[in-house]
Parts: structure tokens; sequence; C-alpha cells
């Protein structure tokens, strides 16, 4: 079967769990998911689309109004799919999902009248990836890292975080891959804050840069830091100690493990590294797909880790941060977003060597 077939029988398994009779997606991860990777959205920070998917008993509907109607059936080609495009003029009510429900009981990827709430069951099937999905996810990775790479190694001090971020902006967009999310941080407010919104703040000497890149509704995520001079050996030893945390949670997404597990791994040597708290303030990551975290991986969680999973972990120690998108497979994982050439730290965990990347030094 193809990849869009395998996705429409695992809707239909959905509904006969659920005793649902129809499913609405109208989230932007969602349509992409359930259509191999079509846009429905115009403000790329939206959650849901200017456009959603239907599927009921007797068809698969695209319901938008005639603003976006032209473009979708142009330009993403889902009747190709066999999905059928119902609207409305933009300026009037679209009633289609009413009209084409009445008397079904109806199920959607997020809170809706008289339809029950799948957005848990929803953002766990987008994280288990077909194996196409892994290749697209893997091609993706590959184009986050050059885009990181030639960003960061054109910062400069002097530069401002908002200078900073278009450069990363620019890289990214440029090969064709949207930075929805797009952090820069310099200098002190790397040690304030866990997510630094650009500011006019010029850059003196250190400096990091986060982002999330997505294409073909997938979404990966990539952190870099680096610094001009001499790094102070507090901070050295504080990336040091994130880049333990960050190989004992790589080393334990393993397939048949919990998340709580994992989590249990990486709370250990955040203690270990002397910083047994730092986890408490902020998230540590978890599973992707079509956002940049599906949900967030949490102390005692019971999610279990599969084979074709992408996970994004970041663990952070004040003033420094370590994050790659990691793609779960049968013998071993795979960094999506190694940057070649890039500085790294070998750490060894349970007799395994887990590179993970250091801190750029500009000497």
């Amino acid at each position: 079967m193809t990849e869009f077939e395998r996705k429409q029988n695992t809707i239909k398994t959905l509904l006969a769990e659920r005793h649902l009779d129809a499913l609405l997606l109208r989230k932007v991860s969602s349509f992409a998911w359930a259509t191999g990777g079509a846009a429905s959205y115009v403000n790329t920070a939206t959650t849901d689309g200017v456009a959603s998917l239907l599927i009921t008993p007797p068809g698969r509907y695209v319901i938008t109004n005639n603003i976006e109607a032209a473009r979708i059936q142009q330009e993403e080609r889902l009747e190709e799919q066999g999905w059928e495009l119902r609207g409305a003029p933009w300026h009037e009510t679209i009633n289609a999902v009413a009209e084409l429900t009445h008397g079904l009981k109806l199920g959607c990827d997020g809170p809706y009248p008289d339809a029950q709430d799948l957005s848990g069951e929803m953002a766990r099937l987008r994280a288990n990836l077909l194996p196409e999905e892994d290749e697209r996810f893997k091609a993706l990775g590959r184009t986050c890292a050059k885009a990181m790479d030639a960003a960061i190694r054109a910062v400069r001090p002097g530069q401002t975080e908002q200078q900073i971020a278009a450069l990363l902006a620019y890289e990214t967009q440029a090969r064709s891959v949207q930075p929805i999310v797009n952090l820069v941080a310099t200098d002190e407010r790397i040690f304030k804050f866990r997510h630094p919104l650009p500011t006019d703040k010029k850059m003196e000497r250190y400096a990091m840069l986060v982002l999330c890149g997505r294409k073909w509704g997938l979404v990966c995520s990539i952190t870099r830091l680096v610094h001009f001079g001499k790094l102070l050996d507090e901070v050295r030893r504080r990336m040091e100690a994130a880049a333990q945390v960050d190989a004992a949670f790589i080393a334990a997404t393993r397939p048949g493990q919990t998340l709580g597990q994992v989590f249990s791994r990486a709370m250990a040597a955040y203690a270990e590294t002397g910083f047994a708290d730092e986890w408490r303030l902020h998230h540590q990551g978890g599973p992707t797909g079509y956002e940049p975290r599906e949900w967030l991986a949490t102390p005692g969680a019971t999610d279990v880790v599969s084979i074709g999973q992408v996970y994004a972990w970041n663990p952070s120690i004040t003033g420094t941060k370590s994050e790659d998108s990691l793609l779960v497979g049968e013998s071993d994982n795979e960094i999506i977003t190694t940057i070649s050439g890039w500085p790294t730290l070998p750490i060894v965990v349970g007799g395994q060597t887990v590179l993970r990347p250091a801190i750029l030094e500009v000497v």
C-alpha cells in the first residue's frame, strides 16, 4: 500500500476504536500528515489551517473558501488522492462540515462543537512515522544543519540579535525550509531566558541560535552556540554537562523503553554532573513529527519509543543547551542534524560513545 492508503487505514482504525463515523482534521500538522505534506496555512504561525479535511463513510473532502480553493486544487493536487473540494465564498459561512456529518458521530483533532476531541490520539499518529516520512525527515535534517552552519558561521560581534535571526531565517528559507521557530540570545541573555525572542541587543562574545525548520509538514529542531575569544571555564563545564545529559537521552531512546524510563536516565545524568534541578527550568523535548514536539516527555510518562520515530531532546544548563533531532533505528539511533566539521564532545554512555556538539570557539 502507498503511504496515503496506510494513513487512511489508520484513520479507519481510530474511528472504529472510538466508535465514531467521521473525522475532521483542522490543524496544519494533521492536514500535512494525512496528505503526505500538503500545506493548509497562510499564516505560518497558525495552528488551524485555512482548509480542513473531512473523512466520512462515503467520501473524503477538502473544506475551504474560494480564496484558497484554486491554489489547493492546482498546487497541492489533492484530487489525485481522491479528495473532493467543498467550500463557499470567503464572505459566507462554510456549512459543509455540518451538512456532510449530519447524523454522524464526529471526531476532531482539537476542540470542535459536538465532536470528540482526538488531539492526543492524533499527536501519537503523527509521531509514528512511516519509512517514506523518515526519508523526508532525514533530508530535512541535513538541510536544517546546513542552514544553521551557514548562519552561525556568519555571526560576528556587534551584530544585533535581530540581524542574527535574519541570517538564520535567510539561510533556512533559501533552502526551501520554513524557520517556524527562530530564537536568538547573546551574552547574558543566554543565561536569563530559555526561549529568547531576538532583540536589538548587540552581541559581544557569545550567541545561541535555535531553529525549528518545517518542510513537507515535518519539523526538525537544532541548536548551536558560538563564542568569540577565550571561553570561561564555568561555561565550558556547563556545556559538557549539558552534552552528558543529552547523550544520556539519546542512548536511552531505544525501542521498547517508556519515555518515563528515558527521562529517569536523563535526570540521573543531571544529578551526576552536579546540576540536579536544572531539568525543572525547561522542558526536555520529546517526539517530533508534524509539530516541533508532538507532546513533551515528563517523569513517569508511559508512551513507548518505537522504531522510525524522531525525537528532539533539548537539555539545558543555564547558559548552555544541547539539541539535535534523532531518528530511532532498529539497531541504533541516527542524528539527522549533524553538522560536518562542527566541534564535538565525545560522551561515553553505557559503553558507547555519543558525539554531542560543543560550543564553536572563534579565537
